[in-house]
């Protein structure tokens, strides 16, 4: 048997004892054994320095679910690094938002509410002429009668930036004096604002479209980390003992108990985006989801409701009725003109038609239901009243009335809408906090802090184990076959949300051409 080398101290060396691998995944930290004999000073090992009673066996090939996992983890990886900043984004600006109702009311109640009720109301013709003189030459969008005697009246005149979406100025009324209480530009309040960061990034299309890939990505997100998370439940045990793995922990914990209401939160909010929503009232139109159809007026009026106020934050038409045609007022006085947001000659006056529909309003508790008017919009325009309940969408309704006449057109609501339509409807009240009131305020708050906490902890995690110059990326997979099956299923989710699919083919090219070709981009990738 060959003499052992001497050490430094003249102790006889010994080959270094395997050590296991680190704590955490397998994937980050195992590495298989070496397969020749190592070599100390120039000598081989012999049998007896090998101490056989600690080596590790030879590495078994990689299983088919361990290289799946490896696949998922790594799209969950990168899907959580790329659009955490958005998610992170809209949760807070989503948290605030929830409590806008009840923080105008208190912001806003210098000119929303009277010191005395009022017994005896001036004519909606002559308080909208009141707001008028405020701001002379500025169109009327819309007015909201008050809901109570204590309450002013809501005038909505247009706002400095014209076009559809854009918000108006209100002007609130003393409905016993047609005196002018105060006035407020919508697009300016801290509500506004948040809704704009939540909406679109305060960056109109561009961040419509960013925010509504980051809502995709986060339903892919979540479906990954269950996956892990069930993958993986096994492999947990000890390492949550350490301060990472306690961070796991949360991060897992939060995401399995939050992340079906995640998940109904991304899509009740969807059919506000662009692309998403968009085609999903195209799917609405061809399936009849709503009626009455267009068939019913083929000839409809050439200003679209839902063009200008759809999107407002309190002269709105509902989602489910905004890509309804709206019919014409009589023909006879198509020739007449005025400016635009003033009554037409031989027009009714606002009270006038209010009064004629309100017999068709289906039942709406006041202290719950405004009522809002909007105006016609040119000569062949309709008064369109829409009453908007706080908390249930099925007591809702939109009428379309003749400006002329007063006779009431198309009147439509919960009773006319189909499944779609419905469960957009209830989707949006609950998304919003308010279809079950405190309860429902309190469990969509709820699902804003678990995605807070989702992106926090995952950061986290990324910042403490990431090594330098890398970005600490989970492993390729070494099997294609497994790798192409997770990509089928991507590629389906990437055809029901069809921006992340965008972005996912964009990543894979960007994978295929960059990453892979580039030695400093594949160091830093992996």
């Amino acid at each position: 048997m060959a003499a052992p080398t001497r050490g430094r101290r003249g102790s006889p060396s010994r080959r270094p004892v395997a050590r296991p691998a680190r704590r955490g995944h397998p994937l980050l930290f195992a590495r298989p054994p070496p397969r020749v004999p190592a070599l100390r000073n120039g000598a081989p090992m012999t049998s007896v320095q090998a101490r056989p009673e600690t080596a590790r066996p030879a590495a078994a090939p990689s299983s088919a679910s361990t290289q799946r996992y490896r696949v998922v983890w790594r799209w969950h990886f990168y899907a959580g690094l790329f659009v955490a900043p958005v998610l992170l984004v809209l949760a807070v600006t989503g948290s605030i938002y929830l409590f806008k109702e009840p923080f105008e009311a208190w912001r806003y109640q210098d000119v929303r509410t009277l010191a005395e009720p009022v017994t005896a109301p001036r004519p909606l013709s002559e308080q909208i002429a009141a707001a008028q003189s405020a701001r002379p030459g500025t169109p009327v969008m819309s007015v909201i009668p008050p809901t109570s005697p204590g309450r002013t009246t809501r005038v909505i005149l247009q706002g400095p930036e014209p076009g559809p979406f854009a918000e108006g100025i209100s002007v609130y009324v003393d409905p016993g004096t047609a005196e002018v209480v105060g006035q407020i530009d919508d697009s300016a309040t801290f509500m506004r604002v948040v809704r704009t960061i939540h909406g679109e990034l305060m960056s109109g299309t561009a961040g419509d479209r960013v925010v509504e890939i980051a809502a995709c990505w986060a339903l892919i997100l979540v479906a990954t980390g269950t996956y892990l998370w069930w993958s993986g439940r096994r492999t947990r045990g000890r390492s949550a003992r350490s301060g990472r793995g306690r961070l796991r922990r949360l991060h897992l914990m939060t995401g399995v108990g939050g992340g079906a209401v995640v998940v109904f939160l991304v899509l009740s909010g969807l059919p506000w985006s662009g692309v998403w929503g968009d085609g999903l009232k195209r799917i609405q139109d061809s399936t009849g989801s709503t009626s009455p159809s267009a068939d019913d007026y083929p000839n409809t009026s050439a200003p679209p409701l839902s063009g200008d106020l759809s999107d407002h934050p309190d002269a709105k038409v509902p989602w489910a009725a905004e890509r309804l045609p709206v019919p014409p007022s009589g023909d006879e006085h198509a020739g007449h003109g005025s400016p635009a947001g003033v009554l037409q000659p031989g027009a009714l006056p606002v009270e006038a038609a209010l009064a004629a529909a309100k017999p068709r309003i289906r039942q709406c508790a006041a202290a719950e239901c405004d009522v809002k008017v909007l105006l016609p919009d040119g000569p062949r325009g309709v008064y369109t009243i829409v009453t908007d309940h706080r908390r249930d969408p099925s007591a809702a309704q939109t009428l379309h009335v003749d400006q002329y006449s007063g006779r009431v057109l198309v009147s439509y609501g919960w009773a006319e809408y189909g499944v779609m339509a419905k469960a957009v409807e209830q989707g949006i009240a609950l998304h919003e906090g308010r279809r079950y009131g405190t309860a429902n305020l309190i469990v969509m708050l709820g699902a804003c802090l678990a995605l807070i906490t989702l992106v926090v902890t995952g950061a986290w995690m990324w910042w403490k184990r990431r090594p330098r110059g890398r970005a600490g990326a989970p492993a390729r997979a070494t099997d294609r076959r497994t790798a192409y099956g997770v990509m089928a299923i991507m590629a389906l989710l990437g055809l029901l949300f069809p921006l992340a699919g965008i972005t996912m083919a964009a990543v894979l090219l960007l994978d295929w051409l960059v990453l892979r070709r580039i030695p400093a981009a594949a160091r830093v990738f992996g």
